[in-house]
């Protein structure tokens, strides 16, 4: 028999039948459906929880920091003791061997000023956030300038998008309007570090910077910074310290890890970590959000899988009941020379198809349903959020194409594993036995 003719009477049958079908069908639509809504949900919620992720950091950055580790035991006399813990430097020694490991890009030494600062432009001051960084330009760390450039030479700063916001007026009198942020791209502003002596005597030494750089937004740290070159940085941190840095000995307060790909970061950190310092990876955080979620698509997945063993039962049910009514007809295709085969393709194409029928129903259902969700999900969120003065969240129901074509052979499946006892049980009837059948 060919496929074509087999296919041909396996809807023929059905179409016999139609009732009985399509309530049996009716449990598959219904499971097909649960599976499909419940699976987009968790697939929704992971691009949501991804999405706001945005700003977390660059995925391809690591950031070290020097190690720390408890020392061995030492025992000194009846009463023992502890050891010191251990501190790991990084050192210049440490970049070269960064630099060595497969899969990455660029290591960036990077430090903070240890001190205290303040930055003057005209009447208006604000807090200095200094950092430092080992590279002569920015871009090297993916940041971007909205106006200016991000080439660092000695003598020059490159600012975060909300330095100018931080500035005010320490003269403004009460009902006067407060400044606008000022324009400090291609300005020298006054840079004052602050320490203090061992009694408490406040120190100040002036320093003129010239801002020729504004980076873009990223919503995250470089925003609130004022970059200078490493160089710059480290005469500061010595006047404040009273002495030269040794980075053999003092090592860097941090180093940036640039990888070639994202993929590979994990990877990185984990030989970083081995060579006893501390790393730390948005990309890890990222992969742990995604694993939760990718658990809770399975869960979600295998509640509506029991709806569809639900139908299976049905189909089950039904094509036991349709070898009942059809004995004799078994016995007259088995006379006329059907083989077992023929007879066990037969039943098991009709109790695939009707898992087939039940799927394509319950992928329609539950993709309309998902679009349910989101307009109605979307309307609700949009009146919270905008009380609230939120931006309105992305869909939260996200059906893609391959959960589509997986629910529907996932149905068609069900039905075919469904039919096998009673297609088995057709198949084996004695032919005499099945035309005496009453």
């Amino acid at each position: 028999m060919r496929i074509i003719d087999l296919i041909a009477l396996v809807f023929d049958n059905l179409g016999r039948r139609k009732g009985r079908v399509a309530l049996t069908a009716i449990g598959v639509v219904i499971g097909t459906s649960a599976v499909v809504v419940l699976v987009s949900l968790g697939i929704g919620l992971q691009q949501n929880a991804n999405s706001q992720l945005f700003g977390i950091g660059d995925l391809t950055q690591i950031q070290v920091s020097p190690g720390y580790s408890e020392g061995p035991v030492i025992i000194n006399g009846p009463g023992g003791g502890g050891g010191e813990p251990s501190f790991t430097p990084i050192t210049d020694q440490s970049l070269a061997d960064f630099a060595a490991i497969p899969g990455v890009d660029r290591v960036i030494p990077r430090d903070y000023f240890y001190g205290s600062g303040m930055l003057y432009y005209n009447r208006l001051e604000t807090y200095a956030n200094l950092s430092g960084v080992g590279i002569e330009d920015l871009a090297d760390m993916n940041l971007e300038a909205q106006a200016g450039i991000t080439t660092l030479e000695r003598g020059t700063a490159v600012i975060g998008a909300m330095i100018p916001m931080q500035f005010y007026d320490p003269r403004l009198r009460p009902g006067q309007e407060p400044p606008l942020p000022p324009d400090l791209v291609g300005q020298t502003v006054k840079l004052t570090l602050i320490k203090w002596d061992q009694d408490g005597v406040e120190i100040r030494k002036n320093l003129q910077l010239r801002v020729v750089g504004m980076l873009t937004e990223t919503q995250n740290e470089p925003d609130w910074s004022i970059y200078v070159s490493l160089d710059d940085l480290t005469a500061m941190n010595e006047w404040v310290n009273g002495r030269r840095i040794d980075r053999n000995k003092d090592g860097y307060s941090m180093v940036i890890v640039q990888a070639v790909d994202a993929q590979e970061v994990t990877t990185i950190a984990e030989q970083i970590t081995n060579l006893g310092y501390m790393a730390y990876t948005p990309q890890s955080f990222v992969e742990g959000i995604n694993s939760f979620y990718l658990v809770l698509q399975v869960m979600f997945g295998a509640m509506g899988a029991i709806a569809l063993l639900v139908a299976a039962i049905g189909i089950a049910n039904t094509m036991a009941m349709a070898i009942l009514e059809r004995t004799r007809e078994i016995g007259l295709m088995k006379a006329v020379g059907a083989t077992n085969k023929e007879v066990l393709s037969i039943f098991l194409g009709e109790s695939a198809g009707i898992g087939f029928i039940g799927g394509l129903g319950g992928v329609a259902l539950g993709w309309l349903a998902g679009q349910v969700v989101n307009v109605l999900g979307q309307v609700y969120m949009a009146g919270q959020t905008q009380q609230q003065g939120y931006p309105t969240p992305a869909i939260g129901v996200v059906t893609p194409l391959w959960l589509l074509g997986f629910a529907l052979l996932f149905a068609t499946l069900v039905g075919l594993i469904s039919g096998i006892y009673p297609a088995l049980r057709a198949a084996t009837l004695v032919p005499i036995t099945a035309l005496k059948y009453e």
